[in-house]
């Protein structure tokens, strides 16, 4: 392979100018560099109050689609004064929902009672009917064999019983 001689020629800059450029070269270079990176910060820890309690999986929980229908003007008021959701614990513990979802004149209801975990009874939901007498109310047996009562306190609140395999629980349910 042949090299032609090209017409091409190249010119140096005077000496001191060419060290202007070889100077502005070197400044651009550095300026191009960056400073080594400080290692990373640890991300902020933020006090253990202000972090939320992860939602605890053994808590009763009702359907969302629950609704509940005002009691009809022929609903004498002491069973109009059940309906509604009720929430409350058993034995200081055992988390209970109850919702009331329709009242009849006679005292008949129709319900949605949730629970947490009991004793070895996992958390569930059950839809069910009870009657009202006098100031109770007694659902129906539950699927997982619980008997429960409801009784009326002057102030407002549920007195609960939650009878389940031979075991008794107490407590208080007050309305949502």
């Amino acid at each position: 392979m042949a090299f032609k001689r090209s017409s091409v020629r190249f010119r140096l800059a005077p000496p001191n100018s060419l060290s202007v450029m070889l100077g502005f070269a070197a400044f651009t270079l550095a300026a191009c560099q960056s400073a080594p990176e400080a290692p990373p910060s640890p991300p902020p820890q933020l006090a253990p109050a202000a972090v939320a309690a992860p939602a605890s999986p053994d808590l009763a929980v009702l359907d969302q689609t629950v609704a509940v229908t005002p009691p009809g003007k022929g609903v004498p008021a002491r069973y109009a004064a059940f309906s509604g959701i009720w929430a409350g614990r058993l034995d200081g513990m055992y988390e209970g929902k109850l919702a009331v979802l329709t009242v009849s004149p006679g005292g008949q209801v129709t319900v949605s009672y949730a629970w947490g975990d009991v004793a070895d009874n996992k958390p569930g939901v059950a839809d069910g009917a009870g009657r009202i007498a006098g100031n109770t109310l007694k659902l129906g047996r539950l699927p997982n064999g619980a008997d429960i009562t409801f009784a009326m306190l002057p102030d407002g609140t549920l007195a609960v019983t939650y009878t389940l395999a031979g075991h008794t629980y107490t407590g208080s349910f007050a309305r949502q």
